[in-house]
């Protein structure tokens, strides 16, 4: 009776537990087309298609001096609400310019993981780092399809004119969320598509609709707000909800 009793413990799923289960999705699919954007790798996700990556040789432009007039970087920074001793990680992070803006913010108790697929740039973000002595910042390389975040650690994940680049947006959406603690935030900075003045390239921008679309198949995602302040860019902020327990059966 006893093992009887074992076997059919063995078989209850685990929703009857209580324990919350993982949400299921649907991998979307990719398609590719012959005749795209130039500046796209003809790689489409949900009607959008991808832009090429910038090499490492572009970090000087990511570190221009106009920049501080046409995105005005502090006011991206203020809406962000970082405060001290918490986890943010810099996805795309790039030449790391807006991880140095971030690393005072959290302090000597808190981190930022400047994550980048090009080791060049987190090369630089080294040097730098060494040169001016601050000593919060972690630099992971990552892949295409994983950012190489600790799951369940990060407070904010912030990605500056960057997600439109992701050639698997999906699989790095999926990681990026489960890196996120309970109430962390997704923050997508992108320039807005809607603004025919801004002087970007068409598949370098994307609008506020895609971007809430693309992020449709993870239902633990809430839209929580978006900043409209900056000269070029939106910022696009979900939340991560905290996870739903299923009732046990009885």
């Amino acid at each position: 009776m006893n093992n009887l009793l074992a076997g059919l413990l063995l078989i209850v799923p685990l929703a009857a537990t209580g324990v919350a289960q993982p949400p299921q999705r649907e991998k979307p699919k990719y398609e590719f087309k012959k005749d795209h954007d130039p500046n796209g790798i003809g790689k489409f996700y949900m009607g959008r298609e991808i832009a090429r990556v910038m090499g490492y040789q572009g970090a000087g432009w990511l570190e221009r001096p106009e920049r501080v007039k046409e995105e005005e970087p502090a006011k991206l920074i203020d809406a962000l609400g970082v405060k001290e001793g918490q986890v943010v990680a810099d996805v795309g992070a790039g030449s790391g310019y807006h991880s140095f803006l971030l690393a005072p913010l959290v302090g000597p108790t808190g981190r930022v993981i400047a994550s980048d697929i090009q080791q060049q740039m987190l090369d630089l973000i080294t040097a730098k780092a060494k040169k001016l002595k601050v000593t919060n910042i972690q630099t992971v390389k990552g892949t295409a399809t994983d950012p190489k975040l600790p799951a369940g650690q990060v407070d904010l994940i912030l990605m500056v004119d960057v997600y439109h680049e992701f050639e698997f947006p999906f699989e790095m959406t999926e990681k990026l969320v489960a890196a996120l603690k309970p109430g962390g935030r997704l923050v997508f900075v992108e320039f807005r598509l809607e603004d025919e003045q801004v002087p970007i390239k068409l598949v370098h921008k994307m609008s506020e609709r895609q971007v809430i679309k693309e992020m449709e198949p993870f239902p633990e995602l809430e839209h929580t707000k978006t900043v409209d302040t900056l000269p070029w860019q939106h910022v696009i902020i979900f939340t991560k909800t905290e996870p739903k327990k299923s009732e046990p059966k009885k």
